[in-house]
């Protein structure tokens, strides 16, 4: 019998479970963990609510989760509850999914201000992450600031821009909907340090600010390339290029719209500027390409930020005992090994780059990788022995039948048009299951 403990229950995990019962069949047992009493990672807390399509693909993880060589294991914290020793001790294979949970720290002056966030805390907060669900974004300002060019700046640009009927449909949890519909913003300013041929921005995304009902987006045309310059992208990209050129070109039938979502290229922040310890403006340096990367010129402006929102990247969470790098934010691994018996998958291997269906094949790449280094298995007592330390300990697990149970509670108190209504601390998803 071969047992396997996997951290993490987002994307990477379950993949990472659906290839190992498939290698091994009966002749193994999964035990899945995560701190939160509720699995799916970034699929809950991550995607953006409007986005329920992509959402989708927990019903797949679903299936994986009720098969009868896996087990889910929430509400109990590796490295807190239990110690990686002690899992090693138990399972013939310990494997890191846990992804990449924490901002990539924006190193500039004046971070520390007032109104200043982090895309995974704020993204957090309109998801009803149990961490950031507290959080108390002010948007009473007129001015916001996004610090990126991939999707989550898009996203957040886009759920900022929003008008409370266009979040029909979505799981935006009711704080947050709230606060949005009070929001006083009349510009969104996109930054970022490169050209619009280097975006991360991807077309679908990119697409659906031209349908927003009171957000319009702004592009300088002064900003883009020659257009036959657009010939040696990316498929992808020139379509992404392509719909910026459609933005300059159509700035009269967007200028009329409440909000203006301006993007503004070739723009590095240099600082933050506030008053009373809250952000009023970011200082920002203009930049130039030279072999595809920026370069400050010295030339600065300033523009008024009344809150500003970093999308710069992420980080994995370092825990003790598994050796880690910093400088790239993720686990020291090569081809996803750590150590004998430790393993990682997805962001925490990778860092965060790819998009969910990514996972799905290095997920089955490192249970090969496990099946060579384990072979037929051992003698360890998996979640027999794991689950008799969890009893000395007092700790209290959450099942996936408890999950449903949970799940069933936010149906049912789902707002009119909204497929669910999320609990947003870890007590109300406890009490939730009955």
């Amino acid at each position: 019998m071969r047992h396997i403990a996997i951290v993490g229950s987002g994307p990477a995990g379950y993949y990472t479970a659906e290839a190992a019962a498939k290698k091994w069949g009966e002749d193994c047992r999964i035990d899945i963990f995560d701190r939160l009493p509720v699995p799916f990672g970034l699929i809950r807390t991550g995607v953006a609510p409007d986005h329920q399509s992509i959402k989708g693909v927990a019903r797949r993880y679903e299936k994986v989760a009720k098969g009868d060589t896996v087990r889910f294991a929430g509400n109990v914290s590796v490295g807190g509850d239990i110690s990686v020793t002690e899992l090693q001790a138990f399972y013939d294979a310990v494997i890191f999914a846990t992804g990449a949970p924490h901002d990539r720290r924006l190193s500039v002056e004046g971070v520390e201000l007032g109104n200043v966030f982090g895309s995974a805390e704020f993204v957090g907060w309109y998801n009803g992450h149990p961490e950031f669900a507290t959080l108390d974004p002010d948007l009473s300002g007129r001015h916001a600031v996004i610090i990126g060019m991939g999707n989550v700046a898009l996203d957040v640009t886009r759920i900022l821009a929003k008008t409370p009927e266009e979040f029909e449909g979505s799981d935006i949890v009711a704080h947050a909907l709230d606060r949005l519909a009070r929001s006083h913003l009349e510009t969104i300013t996109i930054l970022g340090r490169r050209g619009p041929h280097q975006i991360m921005m991807t077309p679908k995304e990119l697409g659906e600010l031209r349908d927003l009902e009171r957000g319009g987006p702004k592009v300088d045309p002064g900003d883009l390339p020659p257009a036959d310059e657009d010939a040696d992208l990316e498929p992808g990209v020139r379509k992404s290029v392509n719909l910026l050129r459609e933005f300059a070109a159509n700035d009269e039938a967007y200028r009329g719209k409440p909000i203006a979502i301006e993007f503004d290229f070739f723009a590095s922040p240099n600082a933050l500027r506030g008053h009373d310890g809250k952000v009023l403006a970011i200082e920002v340096e203009e930049t130039h390409l030279e072999d595809g990367r920026p370069v400050a010129t010295g030339a600065t402006y300033e523009i008024p930020a009344d809150i500003v929102i970093s999308c710069i990247g992420y980080r994995s969470s370092a825990i003790e005992g598994v050796p880690f790098d910093e400088r790239a934010g993720r686990f020291a691994n090569e081809d996803g090994r750590i150590l004998p018996g430790l393993y990682c998958v997805g962001w925490a291997k990778r860092g965060p780059s790819g998009t969910i269906g990514t996972n799905r094949p290095d997920g089955y790449a490192v249970i090969d990788i496990v099946d060579e280094d384990i072979g037929t298995g051992s003698h360890k007592r998996g979640r027999e022995g794991f689950d008799e330390l969890a009893a000395e300990r007092g700790l209290d697990i959450v099942t996936f039948r408890d999950w449903q149970k949970i799940e069933e509670a936010e149906i049912a108190a789902a707002r009119e048009g909204a497929p669910r209504e999320k609990f947003i601390d870890i007590e109300s998803m406890i009490a939730a299951r009955g």
